[in-house]
């Protein structure tokens, strides 16, 4: 199941069986561990037979998961920061400070770059270009300011509960707070809502189903190139996504040192 199937599929979890499905579905993931597949594969025939009304069924798929789970250990599969685009300062992991991040978006002529950079040290930066099937449509920053925000959300199996974004997009911003508030049939004008061949859902179709889902999340303005650590290494990590579409250079350590650079200057003002 892709990930925002297995999204789609927990909403219809009754609230017993959700407490032992949640910490389940990170094995509901393609690995090359035996182990991990059966478990995975328990939890996927749970979660159909949920959508069946076949409760008593998926309590038993989720009992067998619950101890193949145990008997196995952690999932053996790359967390989110080791995968592509994404990493994380890892002097940062145990701050005790609440977690709030900075999304932000930076394009020019036919390439672009998204990117995100939380105060607990996850980052995460991609570029891309455009094309004739690009479905982005007119409002391209618009589109590329609130996929950052999905591709922040995307880093965690379940965002940090109360977790603040940051954005420097105001009109983005509304758009968040619209879906927040349950109007998630709407989208920018001109974005193209018909079905992607490489997911069941379009990314910004998922991310206002996610977020309406979400109300512990806050999104807040930011004012951009005001100096805001976090603000600031967002919008570098967007420019150098949007520079590695065109050019050929190691991305992954001038990112971490900007990052790491960043978060010091964020983690300082607080304890000032």
């Amino acid at each position: 199941m892709r990930p925002d199937e297995v999204l789609r599929a927990m909403s219809l979890v009754p609230a017993p069986l959700y407490v032992h499905a949640l910490p389940l579905r990170r094995y509901v993931r393609p690995t090359t561990c035996a182990d991990c597949q059966r478990i995975g594969d328990a939890v996927t025939l749970a979660l159909t037979a949920v959508h069946y009304d076949e409760l008593d069924s998926a309590e038993h798929l989720l009992d067998t998961a619950e101890r193949l789970a145990a008997a196995h250990g952690a999932a053996c599969r790359p967390q989110p920061d080791q995968q592509r685009g994404r990493g994380r300062v890892g002097r940062w992991a145990a701050a005790s400070t609440p977690v709030v991040a900075a999304t932000d978006a930076s394009w020019k002529g036919r390439a672009g770059g998204i990117a995100y950079a939380v105060s607990d040290g996850h980052y995460g930066l991609r570029g891309r270009g455009t094309g004739r099937l690009d479905p982005t449509g007119a409002s391209r920053v618009l589109i590329n300011e609130l996929r950052a925000v999905d591709f922040l959300l995307s880093a965690y199996e379940e965002a940090p509960a109360g977790m603040t974004v940051l954005l420097d997009s105001v009109v983005a911003l509304r758009w968040l707070h619209r879906w927040q508030a349950g109007v998630v049939t709407r989208m920018p004008a001109g974005y193209d809502v018909r079905e992607r061949r490489w997911a069941a859902q379009p990314t910004l179709v998922r991310l206002a189903e996610a977020v309406s889902c979400r109300p512990d999340l806050s999104f807040q303005h930011v004012k951009g190139h005001s100096g805001h650590a976090l603000n600031e290494a967002a919008d570098g990590l967007s420019h150098m996504a949007r520079r590695r579409v065109d050019e050929t250079f190691d991305v992954r350590p001038r990112a971490h040192a900007l990052v790491d650079a960043f978060l010091r200057d964020w983690h300082g003002s607080l304890a000032r």
